[in-house]
């Protein structure tokens, strides 16, 4: 009786990323990779390591798998590796500390040179030891105004005078390049969010439900009303002198609010959870911290209505374009830099 041959085994295949989803996070951001042969396996999920550091797998499936950004990694290339090899590489962008000990509640400002100001805002009525802090490109973090009760928002204007506003106290305050403060307005009820158009006017929002125009001659208008925000309103100048605000309530259906230099108001997009700071883009695109579809980091939002997650990360409040070419992230404890390949709007 003839023998039958024994069938040789073949090995699985190798594993293959076609896509990682987005291609920017925080460290400790979710990412997703998509393609083929990502597992799981017999024993468990595949390895995958970013910028040769260890990643938390979250969830294997044969054309998807979800991560976990390592705390220590940099930008660098993703590989899933499992016993029958390892997988193409793909860039993922991680964006880099800059400091730390930092206390954040909107976006923040970047000078003309590059240089970033953040806040150290604190508890409602309390005050800090320091207002306002400066950090150089490199990550350099110093004092730099102090006084201010709960600062928030800040804005330069088109001289490079940066603007403050405290939300216990209602108060807009001129910062001088030494970092000496002075009342610029008062009344402007719970004082969070600013932003300058290229023709100097001072946009504020009080999150209580009116955003405020101050003119170059110091005269206060109401510009707009809103529905409250629970926390705060966040505010930006596109082209032609559009104000975008957003403002978060408890609905996970919040919108961006487009305001026009005559006070027509209207929904520019909705669709999203906790929108907060947000910045456009030379193309018109609005970046905005928020959630969509469930996942929380920067959002981009297309003038066509478009909402896609770009960089993945919790607890970020903002962003600001630094005219170095990088995006400044602002969470509520710290500030990172990250190149996501697109130019900020400069109206001044």
């Amino acid at each position: 009786m003839p023998r039958s041959r024994p069938q040789s085994v073949q090995p699985p295949p190798e594993p293959r990323i076609d896509a990682v989803t987005p291609a920017a996070a925080l460290p400790l951001g979710e990412v997703e990779l998509g393609g083929a042969n990502l597992g799981p396996l017999a024993f468990g999920p595949p390895a995958v390591l970013v910028d040769g550091s260890p990643a938390h797998v979250l969830m294997s499936r044969s054309s998807r798998l979800a991560l976990r950004v390592p705390e220590l990694a940099s930008t660098g290339l993703v590989e899933v590796r499992s016993p029958s090899g390892a997988s193409n590489s793909i860039p993922l962008r991680v964006a880099r500390e800059l400091t730390s000990g930092l206390h954040p509640v909107t976006s923040p400002a970047v000078s003309r040179s590059g240089m970033i100001y953040a806040t150290i805002s604190g508890a409602r009525g309390k005050q800090t030891p320091v207002s306002v802090v400066r950090v150089s490109p490199d990550g350099r973090g110093t004092p730099f105004v102090t006084g201010i009760l709960n600062a928030t928002g800040l804005a330069f204007n088109p001289e490079g005078d940066l603007f403050v506003t405290s939300r216990a106290e209602g108060n807009v305050y001129r910062v001088d390049a030494a970092g000496e403060s002075t009342v610029y307005a008062e009344g402007m009820g719970v004082a969070t969010g600013a932003a300058f158009d290229s023709e100097g006017n001072l946009f504020v929002g009080d999150r209580s439900g009116t955003v405020f125009k101050i003119n170059p001659e110091r005269q206060i208008f109401v510009h707009a009303t809103l529905e409250p925000s629970i926390s705060a309103y966040h505010l930006a100048v596109g082209t032609g002198g559009t104000l975008f605000v957003t403002g978060p309530t408890l609905s996970s259906n919040d919108a961006i609010w487009a305001i026009e230099p005559n006070g027509d108001t209207r929904v520019w997009y909705r669709g999203l959870g906790r929108p907060q700071g947000l910045a456009v883009s030379k193309e018109g695109d609005i970046y905005v911290a928020a959630c969509v579809r469930g996942r929380r980091g920067i959002v981009r939002v297309t003038p066509q209505g478009e909402a896609s997650l770009v960089l993945s990360g919790s607890s970020l409040v903002g962003l600001a374009f630094s005219p170095l070419g990088t995006v400044v992230l602002a969470t509520n404890q710290a500030v990172y830099d990250v190149d996501l390949g697109v130019e900020g709007l400069m109206l001044f």
